[in-house]
């Protein structure tokens, strides 16, 4: 099969579809595989790298999406839309719910569109998520340090504190993967951290990773209500697969927070969970509403591409060999894949999809 690697066009989105060790694995079977110069230079890949492990290089974004399988990290971007192709397999971050436009493009295209946040395997993990929202949990609170600084427009507040001085306050809606990562890197700073979570069972799991270091609590309108005006730094980390979160954090909430507070909203790529937050880019990240700092990148890995590309890569593989093996006879042999699935032959697939967008159910 020939597969086509367009380089990423998301403002500063460095990371790539494919590695050169991916590359080398499917060359290896016998299929060819495109990449669009320079696609990899932001992961630290260079063109001769690709073609040491098989590829061939191609000029231009149309020469990569001129073939049977796309592999890519982010959606594809209104100037890419016209690149869309009946019968092409697309494989990729997708989040079609928090965009109507891509959406319907899709479905115009005749497109097969997998989305890598779809993937799910029987005992309801995503695979191919998971890897990606352990560095976005990681990051939220690296970047909400940062802002947390004077000179970003932040309070001025260091959340391990010193001796003598209080820690800052870190505040997380969601225990999962992200809510996860974000409790253990804050808590590793020395933070004050609370955790929210709608589950009793992922609570009592999270007691036994962080015993007494984290605060646990039940997750209710009232307890988000008691907890969010005191954050130093709040991380939405709510999922909802395939759909948009719901808001848990009104602005007249916002406006409680002191001023120069920090919100992150990992879950901004899916339309977020905080009623003031919207999408940013890594050129200009954050915005400052009712006084808070907002931050609202929905391509977060991408600001550690060299890392982010071979954790994404190590996830996908298998799932890229198969759609290249074996076409759309893939989502027969493996379920999890077929789960992904979002749109095809013009029709919206995806349950959780098709409940965000009733009308263009056909």
């Amino acid at each position: 099969m020939e597969i086509g690697v367009p380089k990423e066009t998301k403002d500063q989105e460095y990371r790539v579809g494919l590695s050169p060790n991916s590359v080398r694995s499917l060359t290896e079977q016998g299929h060819s595989v495109f990449v669009e110069t320079n696609a990899g230079a932001g992961s630290g890949f260079t063109d001769a790298d690709y073609v040491q492990t098989g590829a061939q290089i191609v000029p231009s974004a149309q020469d990569a999406w001129e073939r049977e399988l796309i592999i890519k990290v982010k959606e594809p971007l209104a100037a890419e839309y016209s690149f869309l192709q009946k019968g092409q397999l697309l494989f990729t971050y997708l989040h079609l719910a928090a965009s109507r436009t891509l959406t319907e493009h899709l479905l115009d295209s005749g497109a097969t569109a997998i989305a890598y946040e779809s993937v799910e395997l029987p005992d309801k993990r995503l695979p191919l998520l998971a890897p990606m929202s352990i560095i976005a949990g990681r990051l939220s609170v690296q970047f909400g340090t940062q802002y947390l600084e004077r000179q970003q427009g932040g309070r001025g507040v260091l959340l391990g504190g010193v001796p003598g001085v209080k820690p800052g306050n870190v505040v997380i809606l969601g225990g999962g993967v992200v809510g996860t990562e974000a409790a253990r890197i804050a808590v590793g700073m020395g933070a004050r951290v609370q955790i929210l979570d709608i589950s009793v069972d992922r609570l009592s799991y999270l007691e036994t990773i962080f015993g007494s270091r984290v605060e646990l609590l039940h997750s209710s309108t009232f307890q988000i209500e008691t907890v969010v005006p005191d954050a130093d730094l709040l991380v939405g980390a709510v999922l909802v697969p395939g759909r948009r979160p719901p808001v848990l954090v009104s602005h007249e909430l916002v406006k409680q927070m002191r001023p120069g507070s920090v919100i992150v909203d990992v879950a901004v790529d899916q339309g977020g969970c905080i009623e003031t937050v919207r999408p940013t880019s890594h050129s200009h990240p954050t915005y400052i509403e009712s006084g808070v700092v907002h931050y609202g990148v929905p391509n977060m890995p991408g600001a550690v591409p060299w890392t982010a590309t071979q954790a994404l890569n190590n996830s996908t593989l298998p799932y890229v060999t198969k759609l290249a093996n074996y076409g759309l006879a893939a989502f027969d042999r493996d379920p999890a894949l077929a789960k992904g699935l979002n749109v095809q032959s013009k029709h919206l697939i995806h349950p959780a999809v098709q409940e965000m967008f009733p009308d263009l159910v056909s």
